[in-house]
């Protein structure tokens, strides 16, 4: 039992001691790389080695231990003498030592190591460096690539794969400008979209780091007035809850979706007024609204723009010079290219859709050059070139796995992805992943990285909603990988095939969902007006040539009658609303008050509530109002304070009078009364007609 003790002490040293040392090396007849293990009692502990010889006939050589996540320790005192060899890794307490004999053919050293004066066996094989076997096994991958443009319809795509401390592969394929035959480069900047999250996640890692921000504080004691729709949620809500989707919230993505008027901190505070789908932390439910609040947290500990902040703390380190924040500055570069969608089987340039507003979420561009630099500080545990960009444990913390997704993936190879800081985590034929996608107009992203294998790839194209960054990244991680290679794209290019003939079947049964022979119950022109939810904002519906149309967020969708009181939105430019259905309400008096629209497929439909005229909240108009009026025998004063009227009757509290649809104004304190004004031929205002229950009663109006 003693001496079983011993060794697990022994054991414990070992993978709790050497992490906390780094270094790089080789020797002139060791000179390359070596790979092999040491015999532990109850374990096998693999090991690489590289030996370099230097100009002054001393050696340099490094060790690696990938099941401790130790990466280039120095070796020291590396001696070779005849045929043997001996090395200690430097810094490390009880004198970790390797002595071995050189095998004849100089292909193996075997040995003992010796800590703490316990000795344990060793073997070493030379081989290949990882770097040049990764070049070999990637020697025909682009004709994969090829193979991908053509059989998804790709306008184009760049890749870069990383190995360890290098860039092993960069190459751009097929167009960034179709029309002008503009060839895709490994410059050329596309838009990353959602793989943007990570960015912001590092930067709330590096003041994580200087003692400015805790992953499991409230948000409140960083920004007091932080309200969601739950009150549970709003006392609890972390900056981890808002990283990791379990905020509880579905996405309600068009609040923000083409909305340039909103600032970040009003999205934030408009939160107050979305509904929730589930409690805190109790399901994953991807959410954008949620990074853009962590993005505004950034800018509240900075005194920063998010982009000012990512620009200094993560952009610079990394010498990313030409990743941008917006498409605009994209487009001002030489180098960009261009966003396209298929439709009915043909390619078509869309415009650019920016999305600065919700930036922390998603606007990052940048191309595949620049990006195998974010690669390389993730795979390298923080640390780019020799500069320590984050904390080794911070980098850590990104990747593990906070909130199971819940999803199950239709093939053996990927296991259910959990949630980390801004990446998901998952496993990709038993070697841990960590990625991230990104879809906006015209562009798909995917960076993905084995970080226990020390390989990293990043594939950018222009189309939209393409899975050939995926595919692409499956097809490179069999290479490496030397596994098993299935032809990804063949099988996705005939599953999609099929899927647009179940599309258009589907398309044309749509219709059979309408009732036929119904009309609307009001004009046409009564449905127009403008509409407004606390938290998604302002939508018009107007009248035009004789048709109905709305417009929200600077999107404008033509309307036909579907059925009853339902209109059908009508494919427009900007397809966005494309087959969503308004349904109108009356109210008790007759008036069209409202509609409701399924904008968060997640939940119930959301209401939109017709505003009343924008007159009825201009001083100056209210002003012709102004006065006293009699009934019976009581005499009653309206008056103007502010831009709204209030109502004073002798013995009565004042009422304040709240505009309403029909030119009417409630009484704020008594809301089933209300009174409207009544005007001669000629607008000035006669009488006051007062609307309760149980009559209409007319006030005449004192001319004084």
């Amino acid at each position: 039992m003693r001496k079983t003790s011993r060794y697990f002490v022994i054991l414990w040293a070992l993978v709790f001691i050497f992490p906390y040392v780094s270094a790089a090396g080789d020797t002139q007849s060791l000179e390359g790389h070596w790979e092999g293990s040491i015999d532990i009692p109850g374990m096998t502990m693999d090991v690489n080695i590289d030996f370099k010889a230097k100009e002054d006939g001393s050696w340099d050589g490094d060790i690696s231990i990938p099941v401790q996540k130790a990466k280039d320790l120095p070796l020291i005192d590396i001696n070779v003498v005849e045929n043997q060899v001996s090395f200690v890794i430097s810094g490390v307490p009880g004198d970790p030592t390797f002595k071995g004999t050189l095998s004849e053919d100089g292909t193996k050293i075997t040995g003992d190591f010796t800590q703490n004066k316990q000795t344990f066996p060793f073997t070493l094989s030379r081989e290949a460096s990882p770097v040049i076997k990764a070049k070999d096994a990637i020697a025909d991958f682009d004709t994969i690539v090829e193979k991908g443009l053509k059989s998804l319809n790709n306008p184009g795509v760049a890749v870069a794969i990383v190995k360890d401390d290098e860039v092993i592969f960069a190459k751009g394929f097929g167009y960034r400008d179709v029309e002008n035959k503009a060839p895709m480069t490994t410059d050329t900047l596309l838009a990353i979209g959602s793989a943007s999250k990570a960015f912001t996640t590092f930067t709330m890692g590096t003041l994580v780091d200087e003692g400015k921000l805790e992953w499991n504080t409230p948000v409140r004691e960083y920004i007091p007035w932080f309200r969601l729709y739950d009150p549970f949620a709003t006392e609890r809500m972390t900056p981890r809850d808002l990283v990791t989707h379990r905020s509880g919230l579905p996405r309600h993505d068009a609040m923000w979706y083409n909305n340039y008027t909103a600032s970040r901190e009003e999205f934030v505070r408009r939160l107050a007024y979305l509904k929730p789908s589930a409690d805190l932390r109790e399901r994953f439910q991807y959410n954008n609204l949620m990074f853009l609040t962590a993005g505004y947290l950034i800018e509240v500990l900075t005194e920063k723009t998010w982009e000012d902040a990512v620009r200094a703390r993560v952009l610079a380190p990394l010498e990313m010079k030409r990743t941008n924040f917006s498409v605009v500055d994209s487009q001002k570069d030489t180098d960009h290219a261009l966003p396209y969608r298929e439709h009915k089987d043909k390619i078509e340039k869309i415009p650019f859709r920016d999305i600065t507003n919700i930036g922390p979420a998603g606007s990052i561009n940048s191309s595949v050059n620049e990006m195998s630099h974010w690669l390389l500080v993730h795979l390298n545990q923080g640390k780019f070139k020799d500069k320590q960009i984050i904390n080794p444990q911070t980098a850590q913390d990104m990747h593990l796995a906070y909130m199971p997704t819940g999803g199950t993936p239709s093939i053996a190879e990927i296991t259910p992805a959990d949630y980390g800081l801004g990446w998901f985590v998952d496993t990709y034929r038993g070697h841990r992943r960590v990625s991230h996608g990104g879809n906006i107009d015209g562009f798909s992203a995917l960076v993905c990285m084995l970080p226990d294998d020390g390989v990293g790839i990043v594939a950018l194209t222009n189309k939209n909603g393409s899975p050939l960054p995926e595919l692409l990244i499956r097809h490179a991680l069999d290479l490496l990988l030397g596994t098993e290679t299935k032809d990804w794209i063949s099988q996705t290019a005939e599953r999609i095939a099929k899927s647009k003939d179940m599309q258009k079947e589907a398309e044309e049964k749509k219709a059979t969902r309408r009732k036929p022979g119904t009309v609307p119950a009001h004009k046409l022109i009564e449905y127009a007006g403008d509409y407004a939810h606390p938290g998604y904002g302002d939508l018009k519906v107007f009248l035009e040539e004789g048709r109905l149309a709305f417009t929200y967020n600077d999107i404008t969708t033509p309307l036909e009658h579907w059925h009853y009181e339902t209109f059908n939105a009508k494919r427009a430019d900007d397809p966005t609303f494309e087959d969503t259905k308004l349904t109108f309400r009356t109210d008790v008096n007759g008036y069209v008050a409202a509609f409701e629209i399924p904008i968060e497929p997640t939940l119930e439909e959301t209401v939109f509530k017709k505003k009343p005229d924008a007159k009825y909240f201009n001083a100056a108009y209210l002003l012709k109002f102004v006065g006293k009026y009699t009934l019976i025998n009581d005499t009653f004063t309206v008056s103007l304070k502010g831009d709204s009227l209030t109502l004073f009757l002798p013995g009565q509290p004042e009422y304040d009078l709240v505009p309403v649809l029909g030119d009417e104004f409630i009484f704020k304190q008594v809301k089933i009364v209300s009174v409207k004004f009544l005007t001669d031929e000629k607008d000035n205002v006669i009488a006051a007609e007062f609307i309760q229950p149980n009559g209409v009663f007319e006030a005449k109006r004192i001319n004084e």
